[in-house]
């Protein structure tokens, strides 16, 4: 028995009646249009194993006695759950007012009436984000004045690696907001 409720990919499913409006769905929210690949959630999942760690150590060394070493260990632990909180956000997301660029340092912002084209092509693209390229298809962006934006999304990230239909999916979803909202915008 399928659970669609637990899934991310009901958002996907077609409902027979379009009139329908649910309570979470409000279009003005920033999504994300797919969900986040087994790779990043095993870094997220090893990152907050090694912060459950050093909780306890610093733990142990509050009861030791060294209170500034402790609060060290703490501020080391909590930015260790950062990174594994914002390891997890990182990716593409979406939404009427335009496309946003989440990588694990900054955030790019840009209006739909700013980009010109967003299309998958064939190149090489690094694997799991390492210097090593290898031949893929990457989601592009090119701007209405003529600049090439970074690649959004690979099928050889965190996210798609080893899973194609989810990479065609998520490039088709986000292809299709670009189209509605560029006529829009424009």
């Amino acid at each position: 028995m399928p659970l669609p409720f637990l899934t991310a990919d009901s958002a996907f499913d077609a409902h027979e009646d379009g009139d329908e409006v649910l309570a979470h769905a409000d279009q003005d929210r920033w999504r994300r249009p797919y969900r986040p690949g087994p790779w990043r959630v095993a870094g997220a999942a090893l990152l907050l194993l090694l912060a459950a760690f050093m909780l306890l150590a610093t733990m142990i060394i509050a009861f030791a006695g060294a209170g500034a070493l402790a609060v060290v260990c703490s501020v080391a632990a909590l930015s260790v759950i950062g990174a594994a909180l914002r390891l997890l956000v990182a990716g593409i997301w979406v939404s009427p007012k335009g496309l946003r660029l989440v990588g694990f340092l900054r955030t790019r912002s840009l209006a739909w009436g700013e980009i010109a084209e967003v299309r998958t092509a064939q190149q090489p693209v690094r694997w799991l984000g390492l210097p090593r390229t290898v031949q893929g298809q990457a989601l592009t962006v090119a701007g209405r004045d003529g600049a090439q934006l970074p690649v959004l999304l690979t099928d050889h990230n965190a996210d798609f690696l080893a899973r194609a239909e989810a990479f065609d999916r998520a490039t088709d979803a986000v292809e299709a907001w670009a189209e509605e909202y560029r006529a829009v915008s424009a």
